[in-house]
């Protein structure tokens, strides 16, 4: 089992002895007298002063968020002819991210269908369903209030809904195959998301950044240990298909495969944006693990479809899942929204989240 005290390693005075057995036997040290220091002082007097060059004082740049330039039109005083107004009082930024998108579609057109069929392939060796049963001290409580935690967490640093997804699924297959103990139990998800941040993300957190969250509770040599435990448990395999993967695949199948319109666009999205928030609440729900990610994200975007009344809902049948279970997963899912009416707004975009409390 893993605990927080087999974490740190032993002093150095435990390895190598008392200092009373290491200082004995040697010589002491040479006495210095008076004239001696004056001596040393006088010539350091005498020395010239070093010259420093003086560099160029370089200012940290603002870096603007939003959009790459290279995909924004510039601004422009007259609104030209051909362009046109948002559908549905779709939002400037809704129509911002689909310009992007298209040019991702690109790729996904070459390569989507066999990416997907790889990750398809591979998901199987993921899945963490019944990563509690060998936990003696671990309860699905204690996993909720930790995902929980970790949730708004992950929105403090900025990171990605990937970065999230990795870090949950790190952490089941490291409770499927070792015990860990209730006191250590916050430190492994704690370095479950830097191992993910560090697998996706170009800036992850520091260590010490992490470590402030816990209010100290844990070392920083406890985490590094931890972190090669983990490490060496897994095999080195962090390459799982999440959740966010195939939320996105299926978001892009359905832009490639409908007309070039606004308005199915933006319906897209929001059910995209809607789905990433219901998926949220799943992955702190410990029932959820049965369900492959495959099937839970087109069930997620099902869903948005159903609430959000979309003219153009998207085919569930293009995961290849059978009608019985992408009814039951729904279902399930239907009743985790129905139950967390209060917190869905809150994990939703701000235009969205308004749309949402009116359904």
């Amino acid at each position: 089992m893993v605990t927080c005290s087999a974490l740190v390693r032993p002093s150095v005075e435990e390895a190598q002895g008392s200092p009373s057995k290491r200082l004995k036997g040697l010589a002491a040290p040479e006495e210095v007298t008076p004239e001696d220091r004056s001596q040393s002082l006088a010539s350091c007097l005498q020395r010239p002063p070093l010259r420093r060059e003086r560099y160029p004082r370089l200012r940290k740049q603002r870096i603007p968020r939003g959009p790459h330039p290279l995909f924004e039109t510039p601004p422009s005083s007259e609104p030209s002819s051909d362009e046109e107004s948002p559908v549905d009082g779709s939002s400037c930024t809704e129509l911002a991210v689909i310009a992007p998108l298209r040019l991702d579609l690109r790729n996904f057109r070459d390569y989507g269908d066999d990416c997907y069929l790889y990750r398809r392939g591979i998901e199987r060796d993921f899945l963490t369903a019944g990563c509690l049963s060998r936990q003696p001290q671990v309860k699905p409580e204690s996993r909720c209030k930790l995902i929980s935690w970790l949730i708004p967490v992950h929105k403090h640093f900025n990171l990605g809904f990937e970065s999230l997804c990795l870090a949950i699924n790190i952490l089941d297959r490291f409770l499927f195959c070792t015990p860990v103990a209730s006191d250590c139990f916050q430190l492994v998800g704690v370095t479950s998301l830097l191992i993910a941040c560090k697998q996706i993300e170009v800036r992850p957190p520091r260590v010490k950044q992490l470590l402030a969250l816990c209010c100290g509770a844990f070392s920083h040599e406890q985490l590094c240990n931890l972190e090669c435990i983990i490490l060496l448990k897994l095999n080195f395999r962090l390459d799982s298909p999440t959740l966010h993967y195939f939320l996105e695949h299926y978001t892009h199948m359905r832009l490639a495969h409908s007309e070039s319109c606004k308005k199915d666009n933006v319906e897209a999205l929001n059910a995209r944006s809607f789905a990433t928030g219901v998926a949220e609440l799943s992955l702190a729900d410990y029932a959820f693990n049965a369900y492959p990610p495959s099937l839970l994200a087109i069930c997620c975007l099902g869903l948005g479809d159903k609430m959000l009344h979309n003219e153009r809902p998207l085919d569930l049948h293009i995961s290849g899942y059978s009608d019985l279970l992408i009814q039951d997963c729904s279902e399930k899912l239907q009743l985790l929204v129905s139950l967390n009416v209060d917190s869905l707004p809150r994990l939703l975009p701000a235009g969205l989240s308004e749309k949402c409390r009116t359904i």
